[in-house]
């Protein structure tokens, strides 16, 4: 470097480097050996402090000093003190499941080793039992039948056998509910007090579910290959176009192949192929012992739109109609300020038309918007059957398939009385437009409907209702809900009712 200043070639110069070499040295003088050693090239990392000031740093942090050294110079050294990230007056009250054996179900800590199967597979077993206790009274008179009053229960228990985050076992049991029975007191004009016996010693839900992938990863520990197949075996919930096609449970084989990438048409997409022969029920909410279901479910994700496309097929030997094709379409986007949905379904009796399959096509669409500078929500649902539309499979206590157009329409799972208005798709159109508010911090929420049904064959005339239901959050576990409507048409009595229901989780 001294030559090539040397090789400047001009005075002033030479005297600037000269100025600038004895700076330097003064520097070196004044910094000590520690900062000295830095001007020499060197393999060996220098520190920018010594040992003994870090030491003192770290003291400083960890007696609650801060970050700050005693100089007051800024250091960059983080505290060693775990942090919350909320404050813990800001944490909800945990409500962990009634028993739970192994890893806790909410807990913080450290996760157990596990057991390594000879598959490679971690199984971190847990076992959680959780349920449902539900208890109603009230009064129901449609316009049509007799009136009644009841008071009726209903009890859900679950056992979840956690395997890992994809596999678990899942057994459950309604000991209180048997077909379209809730256990309870059922009174009327003509029979006076009834006894209703709903007890259900049975099984009502038992599958495993898992993943290929996850139970077998020796098989691709790249995670290269495309074995990342979710499936589930057993008697266990079908749920497709929000219930209007399946809503049922069935003794059933379903594979699910997820993030299927085609390019230039979906940026994902997911399928699931579906087998069931046993506990299905058809669409007069029936179980027909020689049914068996095939399914294909596909679901797409587009850039402003996630669209459905469902195909199912029943073989059967029902008298009251046998095999049924059925088809499900449905697009749920976000359109400007507005939430919207719009679906089609269609039955197509094979053999023989009857209540439990049967021609129809049923078009819906849900339309919903957040008012501006609340949580409150309006909403408008409409539907049109044209025909007598039949679902490939309903539970018993699920009534027809237009129990997603609101309150009004939906049939109630616990208690012995039915619907404000009805939810079967039989030549029918309607509709209802509603407002649901919230209060008391989102602890207790009001829904207020308007709701209506016309026959387009003659058979059936135009019906009104108007409704409400109050549920409001008594703490972590408990809810207390009242609902009640009032209905009426030309050639019809006036309908009205009126329940109440407790509701605690465990």
């Amino acid at each position: 470097m001294s030559g090539r200043i040397g090789n400047s070639g001009t005075p002033g110069r030479r005297a600037v480097f000269r100025a600038a070499a004895l700076a330097v040295a003064a520097t070196m003088q004044l910094c000590g050996p520690v900062r000295a050693a830095g001007s020499a090239l060197s393999d060996e990392p220098i520190p920018m402090v010594t040992e003994e000031e870090v030491l003192e740093r770290r003291q400083q942090s960890n007696a609650g000093g801060g970050l700050l050294p005693s100089g007051g110079h800024h250091s960059s050294e983080l505290s060693d003190k775990p942090v919350p990230i909320v404050a813990e007056e800001d944490v909800p009250e945990p409500t962990p499941p009634i028993f739970q054996r192994g890893e806790k179900f909410l807990a913080s800590g450290n996760l157990s080793p596990g057991i390594e199967l000879p598959t490679g597979a971690i199984w971190q077993p847990a076992l959680w039992v959780f349920g449902d206790a539900r208890t109603a009274i009230g009064h129901y008179a449609s316009g049509v039948d007799d009136p009644r009053q009841f008071w009726a229960s209903r009890l859900d228990i679950f056992a979840n056998l956690k395997l890992t985050p994809t596999e678990r076992v899942l057994i459950g049991f309604s000991p209180l509910t048997e077909g379209t029975r809730n256990t309870g007191i059922l009174y009327t004009d003509e029979g006076g007090v009834e006894y209703v016996n709903g007890l259900n010693p049975y099984v009502t839900t038992l599958f495993f579910e898992g993943e290929f992938g996850e139970i077998f990863p020796n098989l691709d520990p790249d995670d290269r290959r495309s074995i990342d197949f979710g499936f589930s075996i057993g008697r266990q919930p079908l749920f497709f176009q929000e219930g209007m096609m399946i809503n049922d449970s069935v003794d059933a084989l379903g594979i699910t192949r997820d993030t299927i990438i085609i390019p230039g048409l979906t940026p994902d997409l997911r399928a699931t192929g579906v087998f069931g022969w046993n506990n299905i029920r058809r669409g007069n909410n029936r179980i027909d012992d020689s049914a068996y279901l095939f399914g294909l479910f596909t679901e797409a994700d587009f850039r402003k739109s996630t669209g459905n496309l469902d195909l199912a097929y029943v073989v059967s030997d029902e008298e009251d109609g046998g095999d049924g094709f059925y088809f499900g379409a449905s697009a749920v986007q976000r359109l400007g300020h507005y939430n919207t949905a719009f679906r089609i379904n269609t039955s197509t009796a094979i053999e023989r038309t009857g209540p439990a399959v049967d021609n129809g096509v049923l078009l819906f669409s849900e339309i919903s918007r957040t008012l501006t500078g609340s949580e409150n929500i309006v909403y408008a649902n409409a539907f049109w059957a044209l025909g007598n539309y039949t679902s490939a499979a309903r539970d018993s206590l699920t009534g027809g398939p237009l129990g997603q157009v609101g309150i009004l329409f939906a049939a109630p799972s616990v208690g012995l009385g039915g619907s404000a208005l009805s939810n079967r798709a039989d030549d029918v159109f309607g509709g209802s437009i509603g407002h649901q508010m919230f209060f008391n911090e989102d602890r207790t929420q009001l829904v207020l409907e308007l709701g209506g049904r016309k026959g387009t064959d003659g058979r059936d005339e135009a019906v009104v209702a108007f409704g409400g239901q109050l549920l409001h959050a008594l703490n972590n576990r408990s809810s207390i809900q009242v609902d009640g409507f009032v209905s009426g048409g030309r050639d019809r009595k006036a309908g009205t009712g009126l329940r109440m229901e407790l509701r605690t989780r465990f």
